[in-house]
């Protein structure tokens, strides 16, 4: 009897574990880990804002971002940046180790900050694609964004500030007087820009009493890795500099050959990094298709204007695909100095000539090297004696071996019958003097 009251016992005790466990999980933080690694640009922005979409998804409670950044793109680093302050669930930056540039604002903009002990954050200034300090207009947009990020996070603006512009003096960082301010993780934590100093991801979640929480972390799969390499603003130019001159050797290729293979790849390259990485649009893509059609027209039913709107669409299509119109007009724009470039050398030091535009022009010279001639050119006439046959006024005819000859005299009338001599053939004008006027000379 006390045997059953103790297996009854048992029973309601695993009975009771099996019905609230479920509750007891449920009820642990979910976290997702979502690392930033690398330089920061547009393909990074299409996958953060997937992972922030699974973390929401998935009913998250914290995002961590794992940051180890030298920096990167202003455009890219808006883009992610107000992905964070759209979204609901808690966002911690974890400054692993570096949060430099692009980097130090993307992590200003988080709820919170830790910092590795071996961390730092700041020289966060703009910089031009030629390395210099950008112009007056960028960089104060670009200031004003750093104190807004440190204002939301209740933090002193004043160090945000100093990390964008080297006149803003700090004397006791030493920074100011053309130097920005980068702050170590004891330093950031001293100024209010560090919650923290953690060696890991579990050692934040432990600070944050997140010991229980399912750690999920969010992996670039290889379309995105290979998106962001693809759309990265040194790679564009590049990919785009050999689809236009593999697409101008193709017009000396005879048929399809390396060359306009190559093109073509790197053009497809170019659209599909922008296509994954959420940049460019089908619309993009069904533009290339219209121009490329059109190119097609105008090699059957030439004029000009079917051409030029292919032309416009492609264009329009790299523009379209490219996201930022600026950067993409300057890529566009090197990869036609290229190009040119390439299409002098094969004409001047090669040679070649174009080949697909046979097709649609006529290349043939009738030229006098290729053996066209506008009339006959008789010199063998000269010196020959022959017999008018009407009355030269200065022009007429004469006769030489039965072959009747329109000819002028030098300038003098000559009678019908009178012998002459062939003095001068120039083209079909061919000029006689009278031998009874040569002999009486």
């Amino acid at each position: 009897m006390r045997g059953a009251k103790i297996f009854k016992a048992l029973f309601l005790l695993l009975l009771s574990l099996l019905v609230f466990m479920p509750f007891v999980h449920a009820n642990a933080p979910a976290v997702y880990v979502i690392p930033i690694e690398a330089e920061v640009e547009r393909g990074l922005q299409s996958f953060i804002e997937r992972g922030i979409e699974e973390a929401e998804e998935a009913g998250a409670k914290t995002i961590v971002f794992d940051i180890n950044t030298p920096g990167g793109f202003v455009n890219a680093a808006d883009g992610i940046a107000r992905l964070i302050e759209e979204t609901e669930l808690e966002t911690v930056a974890f400054v692993n180790t570096d949060a430099l540039s692009a980097g130090a604002f993307l992590a200003l903009n988080s709820d919170e900050i830790y910092m590795h002990p071996k961390g730092r954050m700041g020289a966060a200034q703009v910089i031009d694609q030629a390395g210099n300090a950008a112009e007056a207009k960028a960089n104060s947009a670009w200031l004003a964004s750093m104190e807004t990020a440190a204002e939301s996070a209740g933090r002193n603006p004043q160090y945000a500030l100093a990390m964008a512009d080297p006149s803003v003096s700090l004397p006791e960082f030493q920074a100011g007087e053309g130097k920005l301010l980068t702050l170590s993780a004891p330093e950031a934590e001293g100024v209010g820009y560090s919650e923290g100093t953690v060696s890991s991801i579990e050692e934040l979640l432990a600070l944050k009493n997140y010991e229980d929480a399912e750690l999920v972390t969010v992996n670039e799969t290889f379309s995105e890795t290979l998106a962001r390499f693809l759309t990265n603003p040194i790679v564009v130019p590049i990919l785009l500099s050999i689809a236009f001159l593999g697409l101008i050797m193709e017009l000396f290729t005879p048929g399809l050959g390396v060359p306009g293979f190559v093109g073509l790849s790197s053009l497809l390259l170019f659209f599909y990094g922008h296509l994954v990485a959420g940049l460019a649009g089908y619309e993009a893509i069904i533009l290339l298709i219209i121009g490329f059609g059109l190119l097609v027209v105008e090699f059957f039913v030439p004029g000009g204007i079917a051409g030029f709107f292919g032309l416009a669409a492609i264009f329009g299509s790299i523009l379209l695909a490219g996201g930022d119109l600026q950067t993409t007009s300057i890529a566009i724009l090197i990869a036609l100095i290229v190009a040119s470039v390439g299409m002098v050398i094969l004409l001047k030091f090669f040679g070649k000539r174009l080949h697909l535009f046979n097709r649609i022009i006529l290349m043939d010279s009738t030229n006098t090297e290729s053996g066209y001639v506008s009339n006959v050119n008789r010199m063998e006439l000269v010196g020959q004696t022959a017999i008018t046959m009407t009355a030269l006024r200065p022009s007429g005819t004469i006769k030489l071996n039965d072959e009747r000859i329109d000819a002028v005299s030098e300038g003098r009338f000559v009678d019908p019958g009178k012998n002459v001599k062939i003095i001068k053939v120039e083209g079909s004008r061919i000029v006689v003097r009278e031998i009874e006027q040569e002999g009486e000379e």
